[in-house]
């Protein structure tokens, strides 16, 4: 298969995918996926655990995310278990730090932090990518150059927080400014594409109260911008193009970023800049250098069809698997709302 019909393919499965989740997503029957029973309250009540759709997406976007790490880096040449070894550290890492960093930030201890999540994972990556490849080289396996190595991690994450933007739509955070509070042209721009949100369990709805109001899509324009920059830096990567790839996905999903959170009305914490701007702002600087500083890697594309075949393996499904699986675990349980369910014998039909 040729990069480009890769890309292509990759493009229409993920605007179908994004299409979809406009349309139905600030609905309010797509916050709960699932209610498992607790405690018992009363005879025939209990006490619900609820499993949201903001989880259920938001590992899908992590498992494809890490999924297309995994084919980039196979592309290169490097074993599974090396590129398996970084996922699941810089997988942990973020999944952490998005909880203190929010707490830091948002003085809230029950949250995540996209935002925050990236900043960490991108400016501790480099350091762990060295030393895989000094583990690589010791061991007498090929290694990558570091350049090469940001390019497909930094294409991942922006596909990966591109399509977690549905999770948000879902849940109802990460909103936009109401349109009448927004400068007319913006209001006009906006008015038969904006998001109306329904559900008073929403964070739109118990936070600021705009439920039922339109607001700027501000989630869609990040997923789409954010989808668009992974799969052009996809693209440049599998021509072999590293350090444009790295600027591309990387200063388009960060400047992003900046932009995007004067046009949000949550919550993002104090100051003219929030502190996830500054992180942004200081993640693209870190890109930024990295492209130049970095050594050039040798003139050699990646191997689409290395890639392709390592993600049929045994090991790196069962990788991507359990991924998704932490990812749903940590992401999909409310830990904001509750539940009480009742159960009753249908005696007409015993």
């Amino acid at each position: 298969m040729s990069p480009e019909l890769f890309v292509v393919l990759a493009c229409l499965a993920c605007g179908a995918m994004l299409a979809w989740g406009f349309s139905c997503l600030p609905g309010s029957a797509w916050q709960f996926l699932a209610c498992i029973p607790l405690a018992e309250e009363s005879p025939g009540r209990w006490r619900g655990l609820n499993l949201t759709w903001y989880g259920l997406l938001s590992a899908n976007a992590q498992a494809l995310a890490a999924g297309l790490f995994l084919l980039l880096a196979s592309a290169l040449g490097l074993p599974w278990l090396a590129v398996a070894a970084l996922l699941v550290t810089l997988c942990a890492l973020c999944l952490a730090g998005s909880r203190v960093l929010a707490q830091l930030v948002e003085n809230k201890s029950h949250t995540f932090t996209v935002g925050g999540a990236s900043f960490l994972g991108l400016t501790l990556a480099p350091g762990l990518l060295w030393l895989i490849n000094k583990g690589l080289e010791a061991g007498g396996q090929p290694s990558a150059p570091i350049i090469a190595w940001c390019a497909a991690l930094v294409s991942s994450y922006a596909l990966g927080e591109g399509l977690g933007r549905l999770a948000c739509i879902s849940f109802g955070c990460c909103y936009g400014k109401p349109l009448e509070d927004c400068p007319a042209w913006l209001g006009r721009l906006f008015r038969h594409a904006s998001f109306i949100f329904h559900g008073q369990h929403k964070k739109i709805a118990y936070a600021s109260g705009l439920q039922g109001r339109r607001v700027l899509p501000v989630q869609a324009l990040t997923a789409i911008i954010h989808v668009g920059a992974a799969w052009t830096g996809v693209y440049l990567f599998l021509r072999g193009h590293f350090q444009a790839s790295l600027l591309v996905a990387g200063l388009v999903t960060q400047i992003w970023r900046v932009l995007s959170e004067f046009l949000r009305a949550d919550y993002r914490g104090e100051g003219r800049l929030s502190a996830y701007q500054w992180m942004a702002l200081g993640t693209a600087a870190w890109l930024t250098a990295l492209a130049w500083l970095l050594p050039a890697a040798p003139a050699s594309r990646p191997q689409l069809s290395l890639g392709l075949s390592a993600l049929w393996a045994p090991g790196p499904m069962l990788l991507l698997q359990g991924i998704w699986l932490a990812a749903f675990l940590f992401f999909g349980r409310s830990r904001v709302t509750t539940s009480q369910l009742s159960f009753a014998v249908l005696r007409h039909l015993i």
